[in-house]
């Protein structure tokens, strides 16, 4: 035991030498404190982004001084997002991404058997109502209106006899030929057909030209029938989105025998103007006044990294708000407010895509 411990106290004692040793030859290698070192110079040499210029696109800056700020590519018009008025199931699709429509286009039909029934119920009474007009105004059929004249013509004569036969009587009671009471009677029938002439000739003029009461009963049923079918188309047309403008088709959504109803997360078809495009441009609100309408802009896109797509400022926003793009990294600050600025870009930006994020760069304001 006492060998062992003879050996090794010499063997601790020449570890720590060693160790010893070793750190005062890294200290005299590595220089003084103060002397900046390789990685450190490399730190000191990047430049942080001004304001409105903090991005992740890795692209190159153009010459000359700009107003930066991130911004994402969109329609000329802002994008509409199509949804169904009621909730219902999908019966057609008749578009797909990418296509052009117009204004007015069918674009999905959703189930509507019981609403198609209601419109041709609706459609049949439209055409009854039609015909019962014509015919109000028109009179009576033909073969009726025949046998109104005839019965008037028969009234008519029935009349003049009656009123001959009174004429001979009261000439004959003169002469005392004829009872009172034989010319009473014949006075009494003489005066019977007469009305009875004059009613005929008042049924066949109507049976000529319609009762007029008639004609507006007919008017008001019509009216209601007419009524009764636009309801039905509507309620029809609810059933069914179109374009409301011209446009191309960005995104759809939902699919056929799927169920859709109003106020969903998503909706079932996005649709924009895409015959140009523009770039909503988020600019810092410390370079707000030197942003003008009409000033020259350019916009470049990680996909082109090589490019500049040419634009000028078309509208400015007249509040200010939250940042609608994000770069994620950690010395952006998120606390600033922007100002949307709205740059209409060329026809070479055509190959740009609606929702691509962009870095625009406006010329300033002297």
């Amino acid at each position: 035991m006492h060998i062992v411990r003879r050996y090794v106290r010499p063997f601790l004692l020449i570890t720590i030498v060693a160790l010893l040793t070793v750190v005062v030859v890294r200290t005299a290698l590595a220089g003084t404190d103060t002397a900046p070192r390789d990685v450190d110079r490399e730190i000191a040499a990047r430049a942080e982004p001004t304001p409105g210029q903090q991005h992740d696109l890795t692209l190159r800056t153009p010459d000359g001084e700009w107003v930066g700020g991130l911004g994402l590519i969109e329609p000329a018009r802002p994008e509409s997002r199509l949804a169904p008025a009621i909730a219902g199931r999908i019966a057609a699709v008749h578009v797909e991404e990418g296509a052009r429509v117009g204004a007015g286009t069918l674009l999905v039909e959703l189930e509507s058997g019981p609403e198609q029934a209601a419109l041709a119920a609706a459609e049949a009474e439209v055409a009854v109502a039609e015909a019962t007009l014509v015919r109000s105004r028109r009179g009576v059929r033909a073969e009726d209106l025949e046998a109104l004249t005839s019965d008037a013509q028969a009234a008519t004569t029935r009349a003049e006899l009656s009123a001959g036969v009174l004429t001979r009587l009261e000439a004959a009671s003169r002469g005392g030929g004829v009872t009172v009471d034989e010319l009473e009677r014949a006075r009494r029938q003489a005066d019977a057909d007469r009305l009875g002439a004059l009613t005929a000739s008042a049924r066949q003029r109507a049976g000529q030209s319609g009762r007029r009461e008639d004609v507006l009963v007919a008017h008001a049923q019509l009216q209601a029938a007419i009524a009764r079918r636009d309801q039905a188309r509507a309620a029809l047309d609810r059933l069914r989105i179109v374009a409301p403008v011209d446009g191309e088709i960005l995104e759809v959504h939902f699919r056929v025998g799927e169920y859709v109803q109003p106020g969903g997360e998503e909706p079932l078809i996005v649709m924009g103007d895409t015959s140009r495009l523009r770039a909503r441009i988020d600019v810092d609100e410390r370079d707000v006044a030197r942003v003008r309408a009409g000033a020259a802009a350019r916009i470049s896109v990680d996909a082109f990294p090589d490019r500049f797509f040419d634009g000028r400022v078309v509208e400015i926003g007249r509040r200010m708000g939250r940042k609608n793009v994000r770069s994620d990294e950690p010395t952006e600050r998120i606390d600033t407010k922007v100002l949307e600025v709205v740059v209409e870009l060329g026809e070479d930006a055509r190959e740009l895509i609606v929702g691509q994020r962009a870095m625009g760069y406006l010329a300033p304001a002297e």
